[in-house]
């Protein structure tokens, strides 16, 4: 049984109260829903929509798979959440993962102009060296106050994926609504999107997962659930690498022995060879005598 298997069968059994003391089942005013969140709500009250939790579960399992087999494959997976109540809970979980995320403004292009994106990551880095090369001290304070300032501002937008040497393999939102351009330009690149998806948005995405999207409890059991199953994919990656290197080491060792053993036979093939030969030999002499 994989770790997501025993997660979701653990949050089965003991975490659903968890579930509902987080608020994850609470969606938006019946009046600014979406009706294509319909298959999703389980009820209204109180004219606010209900989520169905056990309909959570099984897209929350969907996309918790998905994404171990794309962390196993060792793709990158690309958290955005620019809400003030997600920001910290995503960098966070994103770091333990080491995956790139964005919790400031997402800027347009980010991905289908990826390259230039790369040209302000290089910038971001020279700026990183002239600090350590010594070209600092050969410029005016106020050009340095300069660079310094434009070094603050590459790093609030593209820090936490200046090691992004390519586009992710999957993005990751909190709020499909207010991510709106990142999950557009996802599709358009042909990205599979995973997020959150509360009963005011569109769940057009590859990975929906029903739940709320604005309460920081909510969101920080849902992003720690995708956390785990990505951090086990990485797991079982380095055990496959570590596997595949012990054997590699073992066949290593091994082929000396081996080519000795056939250094061994042929000599051996040829002692019989030779005294065949000989035996053979003296039987003619003696037929000859």
């Amino acid at each position: 049984m994989s770790f997501t298997e025993r997660k979701l069968l653990k949050m089965n059994k003991t975490n659903f109260e968890e579930l509902l003391d987080a608020g994850v089942h609470f969606g938006h005013l019946k009046r600014k829903w979406n009706p294509a969140m319909a298959p999703y709500i389980f009820m209204e009250r109180n004219g606010i929509h209900i989520i169905d939790l056990n309909k959570t579960l099984v897209k929350l399992d969907e996309a918790a798979r998905a994404l171990q087999q794309i962390a196993k494959s060792g793709k990158k997976i690309l958290f955005v959440a620019t809400k003030k109540q997600a920001k910290e809970i995503v960098s966070e979980n994103a770091k333990s993962a080491n995956m790139p995320y964005i919790t400031e403004r997402w800027s347009g292009g980010m991905l289908t102009n990826f390259p230039t994106v790369r040209k302000a990551i290089k910038k971001m880095i020279s700026i990183d060296k002239m600090a350590t090369d010594g070209t600092f001290e050969n410029i005016s304070k106020r050009e340095r106050l300069q660079v310094t300032r434009q070094r603050i501002k590459l790093e609030s937008v593209l820090g936490s994926i200046a090691e992004m040497n390519k586009l992710p393999a999957a993005l990751f939102v909190v709020d499909v609504l207010k991510e709106k351009i990142a999950v557009a330009e996802a599709k358009r690149l042909h990205i599979p999107v995973f997020g959150i998806v509360d009963t005011n948005s569109n769940p057009s995405i590859d990975f929906p997962i029903p739940a709320n999207d604005d309460a920081s409890k909510s969101i920080k059991i849902i992003v720690e659930y995708i956390t785990s199953a990505i951090n086990d994919g990485l797991t079982e990656r380095k055990a496959t690498r570590d596997q595949d290197k012990k054997a590699s080491d073992s066949e290593t060792t091994k082929a000396p022995v081996k080519r000795a053993r056939k250094t061994r036979a042929r000599k051996t093939d040829s002692d019989f060879e030779n005294k065949t030969e000989e035996q053979s030999d003296n039987k003619i002499e003696d037929k000859v005598e």
